[in-house]
């Protein structure tokens, strides 16, 4: 009949109602403490470890630090465009699990010197690319709908 809400709607409604708040919130949470994390390692990089790294080690590890504090605050445009452009989502899933596999491994080379987790920092380095991919397009198509 019309008019009549079907099970998929309500079912529809109530997940949007209850997802969204909850990603951004996610968002918020995960850029935010991803940036913390940037600053605070990118002191410990310039203050702590400059004694006991080489130097080519110590810009790895600033290379992994300028990384994640960009993709942070990428996290956080995220937050703010998810709610009404769900595809910006998966941007920022992918631009998380960038920071940990690229960053993360970057992290783990220059301060061990264990080279083997160099195969991670590419894959780290696609979610990147495939995050910024999905964003310009998405990005594309909220110019289409204004």
């Amino acid at each position: 009949m019309a008019g009549e809400k079907t099970e998929r709607d309500v079912i529809t409604i109530v997940y949007h109602y209850m997802t969204k708040p909850i990603m951004k919130k996610i968002f918020l949470l995960l850029g935010s403490l991803f940036a913390f994390f940037g600053v605070a390692l990118g002191a410990f990089g310039a203050h702590g470890l400059k004694q006991f790294l080489p130097p080519e080690s110590l810009v790895t590890f600033e290379t992994a630090v300028r990384y994640q504090m960009y993709h942070a605050f990428a996290i956080l445009i995220v937050a703010l465009l998810a709610d009404q452009y769900p595809r910006m989502a998966v941007a920022g899933r992918l631009f998380g699990i960038g920071i940990l596999l690229f960053s993360g491994s970057l992290y783990v080379m220059s301060t061990t010197g264990i080279r083997s987790f160099g195969f991670i920092t590419p894959i780290g380095g696609f979610c990147f690319l495939a995050g910024w991919w999905i964003f310009f397009f998405t990005a594309l198509k909220i110019k289409k709908e204004n």
